[in-house]
């Protein structure tokens, strides 16, 4: 497997914790939060199950984890955020909804793919609207990368999702060609390009600005092979 960049693929911004949130960190971390550790986690024991297993990487404020936590409460959710204050409100919504599913890392989402998530624990992936760093010299911030793509498909069960957006059409050119050339994924798409938005994501405020002022979206879909693809 190649090795995965230590370039970081976000900036720490000192966004503002409401004190809704601030208590939500406080009182509902010890029921839904999951420290990082330098080692993999025991999913089962995580969620006190054995049960379809979903992974939102940047999930925000919450918005898409969180409905679909609800929606369905026969699969568990994990989701990965290195803001606080989207934790927060993440946290915030878990506990006024009493959702039993949800649990969250606050973390950089390479080192807990790298380290804490075991190989082929998951059904599905969900990366929606990564930072696109326009600037050329900031392209090696960008998540998806080769190595971050195989560590993605390794830990998908055989016949797992990956479900990704964007709505910068040069990075979801990128997204494009270090996906299709990852030989442990099958793209979803007849023509092997994009696929439509899956009702499962919801369309954020920001999504609807954005079309307001004519910008697009890309939406991606590919499969885990199955072991005789593998090689």
């Amino acid at each position: 497997m190649q090795n995965l960049r230590r370039v970081r693929s976000f900036v720490l911004r000192a966004g503002r914790v409401t004190a809704g949130q601030q208590r939500a960190l406080q009182e509902l971390w010890p029921q839904h939060g999951i420290e990082f550790d330098a080692k993999p986690l025991d999913l089962d024991t995580v969620f006190g199950r054995s049960a379809r297993r979903c992974l939102e990487i940047g999930f925000g404020t919450g918005e898409c984890i969180g409905s679909l936590a609800g929606a369905h409460p026969e699969t568990d959710y994990l989701g990965i955020e290195v803001h606080r204050p989207g934790v927060g409100a993440l946290l915030l919504h878990a506990g006024k909804s009493g959702l039993t599913n949800l649990r969250v890392i606050c973390h950089d989402a390479v080192e807990v793919l790298t380290e804490q998530i075991p190989a082929a624990s998951l059904d599905e992936i969900l990366v929606f609207f990564p930072d696109p760093w326009h600037k050329t010299r900031h392209h090696k911030r960008r998540l998806i990368s080769a190595g971050f793509v195989q560590r993605l498909a390794t830990v998908l069960r055989t016949g797992g999702l990956l479900r990704l957006a964007t709505d910068w059409q040069p990075y979801a050119e990128q997204m494009l060609l270090v996906c299709n050339a990852e030989p442990l994924l099958s793209s979803l798409s007849k023509t092997g390009d994009y696929v439509p938005r899956p009702e499962l994501r919801p369309v954020t405020r920001f999504e609807r600005r954005g079309e307001r002022l004519g910008h697009g979206v890309w939406d991606l879909a590919y499969t885990r092979r199955g072991a005789a693809s593998d090689m």
